[in-house]
């Protein structure tokens, strides 16, 4: 059969096209797995949200965006491509996903310290201040040298390629050696730079909007020369014993309110109970709470084994020089308790070192009595190691 010269350059560039498109295809696929199964939270940790903040439906990771916290990875990660779709279920919504973030929260904070790349819905609008088309930014205590920035540390988008509520967009976010890209459906429009930390986890944001993800995967890329104080909090194996939803899991004297993230204690020292005791008994343990102090705020005991002999008492008067009182004024405690030993730690400085606690239960519940308002956040406990 006779063929002619134009149908065989015709059929050769067809298949040279279409075997360049499979080399391209190969190309961006391989080495990526998924970084979420479709079917279960295989590979992730709930920092400080409930069960029903998360969903697992038609291979999505759907988010109720109640209450405000995160999921993150059980992995730490340097060097890597991540990819993403989402979308968000009503206008206005607000999430994000963190890069390189320590294994809880930061101090007074529902977010962990970490770079954020930013999922808001477009009706969020735009101001000087962000965009919904896809900032990059530390936050709590991280730190970024934006590229397109202006004059802080967020680095704004190039080109607004965002689409809104229920439209799918796509991101793709590298990071490599303390250096961050996003790319939003199919563009780079976003970088940042000398990041720190720049290893740590992967976490998804809960904030107030439900949001919709698919088709997570990573690609781990060559690791790079790292200092040790460039990489983020290694998982010392805590959870979180507050929902954020409401008090499973403890026994709540009236006066107490969950708020989202932060629980409240709204009565007074006249109440003939006050306290917020845990259902769950502990022995030996480590810990840590937040609580929110000012000059007004009346004494509060931490109990830890349920008993006033192994209070630890917060009061405006006490721990000077270490209790911040002013600003956002929220104070971190942190410690373990070996036996009838007590080691304590405010806002990162040790004020207990095997402390003897006499006559302590060997085990009890974390009981809280408070003697008037006070706010705190971030209960959480580890098991410890038996020496």
């Amino acid at each position: 059969m006779y063929l002619s010269n134009n149908f065989l350059l015709s059929f050769l560039f067809a298949f040279f096209l279409s075997f360049h498109s499979e080399l391209i295809s190969e190309e961006r696929t391989s080495g990526f797995r998924p970084l979420f199964n479709g079917t279960d939270f295989s590979g992730w940790v709930p920092v400080n949200t409930a069960p029903s903040t998360w969903e697992i439906k038609d291979n999505m990771l759907i988010c109720s965006g109640k209450p405000i916290g995160e999921l993150r990875t059980e992995r730490m990660y340097q060097n890597f491509i991540m990819e993403v779709e989402w979308r968000h279920m009503k206008p206005k919504g607000n999430a994000g996903i963190f890069v390189w973030a320590d294994d809880i929260t930061a101090r007074g904070q529902p977010f962990h310290r970490g770079v954020e790349v930013q999922v808001l819905e477009n009706a969020y609008g735009n101001t000087r201040g962000y965009t919904t088309h896809g900032d990059i930014f530390p936050i709590h205590g991280a730190t970024m040298t934006p590229v397109n920035g202006r004059g802080g540390s967020r680095a704004f988008p190039m080109e607004n390629r965002s689409r809104p509520s229920p439209d799918w967009n796509h991101y793709r976010i590298v990071c490599d050696d303390g250096t961050i890209s996003l790319a939003v459906n199919g563009k780079v429009v976003t970088k940042g730079k000398n990041a720190n930390p720049r290893k740590g986890y992967i976490c998804i944001e809960s904030e107030g909007g439900v949001v919709h993800y698919r088709n997570m995967r990573i690609k781990e890329l060559p690791s790079t020369p790292i200092k040790s104080e460039q990489i983020a909090i290694v998982d010392r194996g805590y959870r979180c014993l507050y929902s954020g939803v409401d008090f499973s899991g403890w026994k709540a004297a009236n006066g107490w309110r969950s708020h989202d993230w932060q629980f409240r204690f709204h009565g007074s020292a006249d109440e003939a109970d006050t306290s917020l005791e845990s259902k769950e008994l502990f022995g030996d343990y480590g810990f840590i709470f937040d609580v929110r102090v000012s000059g007004e705020t009346k004494p509060l005991a931490f109990q830890l084994r349920g008993k006033d002999i192994s209070a630890i008492q917060v009061a405006p008067d006490m721990y000077k020089g270490d209790l911040v009182l002013k600003g956002r004024n929220w104070n971190r405690f942190e410690g373990e308790l070996r036996g009838d030993q007590l080691t304590l730690s405010l806002n990162g400085r040790k004020i207990l070192d095997g402390k003897k606690i006499e006559s302590l239960p060997v085990k009890g519940p974390i009981r809280i009595v408070p003697t008037g308002p006070i706010s705190m956040a971030n209960v959480y406990v580890r098991s410890l190691d038996k020496r």
